[in-house]
């Protein structure tokens, strides 16, 4: 697809980044996120110390720029057992080599947005993390406004576990991000969908058959407390219980 910001075709490759990439890998950066990273960042990524990264380039730039880049991808792998996701997934804790991966930045020029090239970034970051196998997730923060990107994530299947509060300070302010997470290598949460299912039914059981009962044993001791509806046929309690607090709800729903 032609973007309209582009004069020419451009023809889409992927590479490691490399030292030769600081300068620009520092300006697109610094042109894309409303936080400023100390150079000592880049310099760790561009020679990887302790983070992997891939850029994207337009092989049919013109003017010489046909290996500069116009996309970037960085992540770090964590132990599983010292990240901050640990009670999101079910693996082995006796195991300590267990690891994830930790998405740092991920950004594409302005001029070639909606060609795919952050899905194929994100993409690279998932197809390394399967050939490790000790790793068992892919995971990151994206900032609670930044739909494009939201978007992006749960179309490639990433799953939204949270929303964290108050997760970054930018220029004085606070805003929440969102928690996702790509699992890999046999790496699930610790319920899964249908498990919680049947756990929300099986409670859902019990509790009705022993709020049955009591109800029950009192039916045989006093007049009933309950009135008919008339057009349903169903019972209506004829006091309201006293409302559940906030704090009440958000214990009984999670």
């Amino acid at each position: 697809m032609l973007n309209i910001k582009l004069s020419h075709n451009p023809l889409i490759q992927y590479r490691p980044i490399r030292t030769s990439d600081l300068e620009v890998l520092e300006k697109l950066h610094g042109d894309l996120f409303p936080i400023r990273y100390e150079s000592e960042f880049f310099q760790n990524v561009v020679n990887g110390r302790d983070i992997v990264s891939w850029g994207a380039v337009d092989r049919n730039r013109p003017n010489g720029q046909s290996d500069e880049l116009i996309g970037f991808v960085t992540a770090r792998s964590v132990l599983a057992k010292a990240s901050d996701i640990e009670e999101y997934l079910r693996y082995d804790s006796s195991r300590s080599e267990q690891t994830l991966i930790y998405i740092l930045t991920l950004g594409v020029a302005d001029s070639y947005r909606n060609l795919g090239i952050a899905g194929c970034l994100i993409r690279e970051v998932i197809k390394y993390a399967l050939n490790i196998p000790t790793c068992r997730a892919v995971y990151l923060h994206v900032i609670s406004y930044n739909n494009p990107a939201i978007y992006l994530y749960k179309k490639m299947s990433f799953q939204c576990l949270r929303r964290l509060c108050d997760f970054y300070f930018i220029n004085g302010q606070h805003y929440d991000a969102y928690l996702f997470i790509y699992y890999v290598n046999g790496g699930r949460s610790p319920c899964s969908l249908l498990e919680l299912i049947k756990f929300l039914v099986t409670g859902a059981k019990s509790g009705f058959n022993t709020v049955a009962a009591k109800l029950w044993r009192k039916e045989d001791r006093k007049p009933s407390k309950w009135s008919k509806c008339k057009e349903s046929g169903s019972l209506l309690p004829t006091k309201h219980s006293k409302r559940m607090s906030n704090e009440d709800a958000l214990t009984q729903f999670v």
